[in-house]
């Protein structure tokens, strides 16, 4: 069994950690984006470029994904649909979603965009800074070890 890690990388501020990971531990990392990005000479590396529209890079994470693998997104409903397929997910800013904390984390993230609907929040969320990079870089490898031990326990 292969792990692999998927980024939804349009707007993604940890791509270079995550190649950086996926290099270390000769992993497939798929960079899944509607365009703008330079694509990364290296074959373990695949530039995947959706067609424009809403969710599409997460339809083509969501549908390609499987069990063990990690993607890497700040989205909630595609970290909702990766853990039903049996991958983790981590957000940028080094936050674990999984089977136990997805389901208060899409009612949050609901609630929040009600309170924006109407006024009441205006604010987004705080300023990506040097100690979310650290805590990301922490939390993926972390995964791709647990995600390996996984793996390597499977196959046995």
């Amino acid at each position: 069994m292969v792990v692999d890690i998927y980024v939804d990388a349009d707007g993604c501020p940890v791509r270079d950690e995550c190649i950086k990971v996926a290099r270390r531990h000769d992993l497939k990392l798929y960079i899944v984006s509607d365009g703008g990005i330079r694509p990364v000479n290296d074959k373990r590396i695949e530039l995947v470029i959706v067609s424009p529209g809403m969710d599409a890079a997460d339809r083509w994470i969501a549908d390609h994904i499987g069990c063990n693998d990690i993607v890497v997104t700040a989205d909630i409903p595609l970290a909702a649909d990766c853990i039903k397929s049996g991958a983790v997910a981590l957000k940028p800013n080094g936050d674990t979603l999984n089977e136990t904390n997805i389901g208060p984390a899409l009612g949050t993230r609901d609630l929040m965009a009600n309170l924006r609907e109407t006024g009441e929040i205006t604010g987004g969320p705080s300023p990506f800074n040097r100690q979310h990079r650290s805590r990301f870089l922490s939390a993926l490898e972390v995964a791709v070890q647990t995600a390996l031990r996984c793996s390597k326990n499977l196959s046995l």
